[in-house]
């Protein structure tokens, strides 16, 4: 079974990096959608950044773009997000989540987390101001 585990999160001033990863096992990856969703304490869970493993192809919210980069290690099975001039919205338990592309209708850009159907179980990233 899949199984999504993150690690690299922690606390950092605001301006500051940080570098997240997911260990994916369980499955061969090489043609799912994987993204990093985060929630913040008393918000609904967002969709930060996707990309779909076969193509490469990366999509980000608007939030932030130009500041996070998703990409993945095909050979480490492994998920990365790095995370750079990081401010003190950004503080939330960042999650990894994949979906497997079955069919032609799983190319559709999704963000809702009800898509996903495997998760892991959270890093904490907190940022100060």
């Amino acid at each position: 079974q899949v199984q999504l585990v993150e690690s690299g999160g922690g606390s950092v001033q605001a301006g500051g990096s940080l570098r997240l990863s997911c260990a994916a096992s369980g499955s061969t990856f090489s043609n799912y959608c994987m993204g990093w969703f985060r929630q913040a304490p008393g918000k609904e869970r967002e969709g930060v950044a996707l990309i779909y493993t076969a193509s490469g192809n990366t999509y980000y919210a608007d939030s932030v773009k130009g500041r996070f980069t998703i990409s993945q290690d095909n050979a480490k099975n492994t998920l990365y997000l790095q995370m750079n001039s990081l401010k003190p919205e950004d503080t939330a338990m960042y999650y990894c989540a994949a979906r497997p592309i079955r069919d032609y209708s799983d190319y559709a850009l999704k963000w809702g987390q009800a898509d996903f159907g495997y998760w892991g179980q959270g890093t904490q990233v907190t940022v100060s101001s």
